[in-house]
């Protein structure tokens, strides 16, 4: 049954169509998995054995009767900032309490209409702040992967670090993520996934815990770039219920995989090249660009001037965001309460146990940049930063179709060793954030490993909408550089 964890999505979905195994065997093989995995890693916060079991044998009604859906039958699982009918939702923190929403997601009411399977509910960041899922009251997760030669626990990445161990840990086909500053391709750059972040606006947001509602998006950690294009295809949709997600067609994005890159114009972005960055970082850069001229590409620099700003801007824009979604916090009506002598007195004994320090920190600067005398000064100042940052990204795209970076500044870092210095923590961001900050998509795909035997990954930035050419020229990266399976399963 493990052989049938080992399969990627599109492959799963193959085998349940021509009745090689059921969608409840399928389900029971992964669900084995966790009991067996989950203790180790840490990547699941709540398992759903019954719910994927029932789920499963629907399944296996429709496969029987030839009227299978999309994903039918193929086992997933969610982060827990997605808001499940019936299912505790906590997104990380101890405010959130035991909280049983009433209601579901629109990302994850498509993946169920679509057929898919949820295995439970994933571990992350709180509030999805943080780049290494350390900051969870769940505890840290621990990546499958090790250094060569170590033991030493590593970060997944974050916030979507949940996701990406339980991909990579094969303890799901595919996984829902979200990607604020970067939170779906860091971890997947360092894990070995596959990770988009789609355009602003291409799925909704709708049931989704907000951390900050301009920069957050949808998208989903998976084996393959196939698979990511598949899943992503049945995230996507409009949404009357979100004012921002955008109605426009979702094509077929599976059928962009495969297809030739020759022509496309490829943008370098010089940049990108930051002081200090290890000699491996840039020689995988260059291998990428190898490729991607081998498959018929050309290579332009270009040049994205307001980057340099991107980091400190995000990092007034999300804290004051998040200062007022996180508002609702109070202890009134749901989450955590902790009594006081009166309602003030609640709402502060409520955050302070309810809170953990990072967003703590965040809230108090997301306030203070917020604050009078202070307004203009800082969040105007980074707002018009980023209208800058998009014109950059508008001008290039002018040149190129598509831009590659790497999508981070080094490979995974051992669990405690970073989480004590937060600016050395903010610079994980440092290649990802511009894509959020203009709204476009970016994809991470696995290109290498490091001196250390752990993964890389290189970073294609799109156009507005035009995720179907990142996975086009994703695919590429992915046939040259193979795939990487983790060396030795550790952990079950």
């Amino acid at each position: 049954m493990t052989e049938l964890t080992k399969l990627t999505l599109a492959d799963a979905r193959e085998g349940l169509r021509r009745k090689q195994f059921s969608s409840t065997e399928l389900a029971r093989a992964f669900l084995a998995a966790i009991e067996a995995g989950n203790k180790a890693l840490n990547a699941y916060v709540l398992a759903t054995p019954e719910r994927a079991l029932a789920q499963a044998k629907l399944s296996d009604a429709r496969l029987a009767k030839g009227d299978a859906r999309p994903l039918e039958g193929l086992a997933v699982g969610i982060k827990d900032l997605y808001c499940t009918k019936g299912v505790r939702t906590t997104a990380g923190s101890n405010i959130l309490d035991n909280f049983t929403p009433t209601y579901e997601s629109t990302v994850t009411q498509n993946l169920w209409d679509a057929g898919a399977v949820m295995l439970g509910k994933l571990n992350c960041d709180e509030f999805a702040m943080g780049s290494s899922n350390e900051t969870s009251c769940f505890g840290p997760v621990s990546s499958p992967w090790r250094r060569k030669g170590s033991n030493v626990a590593l970060v997944p990445g974050g916030s979507s670090g949940g996701s990406s161990a339980a991909v990579a840990a094969e303890l799901c086909l595919a996984a829902t993520a979200t990607d604020t500053g970067g939170s779906i391709r860091q971890p997947a750059a360092i894990t070995g996934t596959v990770g988009i972040k789609p355009t602003y606006g291409r799925c909704s947001r709708w049931g989704i815990v907000a951390f900050a509602s301009s920069l957050d998006q949808a998208g989903p950690i998976a084996k393959t770039v196939r698979d990511a294009a598949i899943m992503l295809r049945h995230m996507a949709s409009v949404d009357p219920k979100d004012s921002t997600s955008v109605e426009a067609p979702v094509p077929d994005y599976e059928a962009a995989v495969g297809q030739s890159i020759k022509g496309l114009k490829v943008g370098v972005p010089k940049e990108y090249r930051i002081d200090g960055s290890p000699k491996e970082i840039e020689d995988l850069w260059q291998q990428g660009i190898a490729w991607l001229k081998a498959a018929g590409a050309s290579v332009h620099e270009v040049s994205l001037p307001h980057t340099k700003f991107a980091l400190p801007a995000y990092y007034i824009v999300a804290p004051a965001e998040c200062s007022s979604n996180l508002a609702r916090y109070d202890g009134v009506r749901y989450g955590l309460r902790k009594p006081g002598h009166d309602l003030i007195d609640t709402y502060e004994a409520t955050r302070a146990a309810g809170f953990g320090a990072e967003v703590r920190r965040r809230v108090l600067i997301g306030t203070y940049v917020l604050s009078a005398g202070y307004y203009d000064a800082y969040y105007i100042k980074a707002q018009q930063v980023r209208a800058l940052i998009l014109r950059d990204f508008t001008e290039a795209f002018e040149k190129v179709d598509v831009l590659l970076t790497p999508t981070t500044p080094g490979p995974a870092f051992g669990i405690g060793e970073v989480s004590g210095d937060p600016i050395q923590m903010y610079l994980n961001d440092i290649f990802t954030v511009t894509a959020n900050m203009a709204g476009v998509p970016g994809i991470s795909v696995p290109a290498g490993l490091s001196s250390e035997g752990t993964p890389l990954g290189l970073q294609l930035i799109g156009r507005p909408f035009d995720e179907a050419t990142l996975f086009r020229a994703g695919q590429v990266i992915e046939d040259a550089a193979g795939r990487f399976a983790v060396p030795e399963r550790w952990w079950a």
